[in-house]
């Protein structure tokens, strides 16, 4: 999977973030002209001596302080799903409030609420960056509303799909879970189902399948997963190698499903932001337990 790599700032002002507006909108997605200060790595550069190279680019001001925020890895909703995309977020102070916009890229700034983001034309990759960063610290709710707001995915044609695996004893008797939600954020469907004596990580995967094959079932063809499981997640993002032979085969009948999607992207969130998919993976494995079914 080719993937591509770039810094981008998140600049806080109170509690707004700082937009820049690009002097074209890109002609496969429609008008999504705003995204967060972002560029390459320049070969011989640190990803900071970059990040603090693009701010004085693009803002004609210095960074006071960088924080690495976070590394987000996604594939293209928009675009192709063969597409990897690896972001390195930076929280940025900037020296003084006195923008000026230096590069022929930008037109004009906008510093914009958290909860304004979603119903603004902003990138994809922006997007998913504030998407991302936000829900791990529980910041936002999904921004994906705004692309049914502006027609860019039909509301038939997306959703978010939460998917668990537990396992108790690791191996043990397991099960998996899934919640899948609309671009409103409503409930389209939930359901769990009971694995047998299994290892936890095989759960996670066995989860994630069930999720992609309610997802072909129910017709979605751009669908964006979310999971607390971090080594599958960074698997299917492509940033780790999948090394167990137990998982060889149910993560090929994964890639076999996702041919079936236009687009799809997948995301690590904190369990506390799964809540609803783990219930389905607890209540089969409970149901199961009271039927002495292990």
């Amino acid at each position: 999977m080719k993937q591509r790599i770039r810094v981008t700032a998140i600049c806080k002002k109170d509690d707004q973030i700082l937009l820049l507006k690009r002097s074209g909108g890109r002609v496969d997605t429609g008008a999504q002209n705003f995204e967060l200060p972002t560029g390459k790595i320049v070969f011989g550069e640190q990803p900071e001596e970059a990040m603090s190279r693009v701010v004085l680019e693009s803002l004609g001001v210095q960074a006071e302080s960088l924080q690495l925020s976070d590394v987000v890895t996604f594939t293209g909703l928009f675009d192709s799903s063969e597409q990897g995309n690896l972001y390195i977020v930076y929280e940025v102070k900037l020296q003084k409030d006195s923008i000026k916009i230096t590069s022929e890229r930008y037109t004009n700034y906008k510093w914009a609420k958290m909860d304004e983001t979603g119903l603004m034309p902003l990138d994809e990759a922006s997007m998913m960056v504030l998407q991302i960063t936000a829900t791990k610290t529980g910041a936002l709710a999904s921004r994906i509303i705004r692309a049914e707001q502006e027609q860019v995915l039909p509301a038939s044609d997306f959703a978010t799909i939460y998917t668990d695996g537990g396992s108790r004893g690791n191996p043990g008797p397991s099960g998996l879970g899934y919640y899948i939600i609309g671009p409103d954020g409503k409930e389209i469907k939930r359901g769990g189902e009971f694995l047998g004596f299994s290892s936890s990580r095989l759960a996670e995967y066995y989860g994630l399948k069930e999720g992609l094959e309610q997802a072909i079932e129910l017709g979605f063809k751009r669908v964006h997963f979310k999971s607390d499981c971090l080594m599958m997640v960074n698997q299917m993002n492509g940033v780790y190698k999948v090394k167990n032979p137990d998982l060889f085969q149910v993560h090929n009948d994964v890639l076999k499903l996702l041919d079936k999607l236009e687009a799809y992207s997948f995301t690590h969130v904190p369990r506390e932001l799964n809540t609803e998919a783990d219930a389905e993976v607890n209540r089969v494995i409970d149901q199961n337990a009271r039927r002495g079914e292990y």
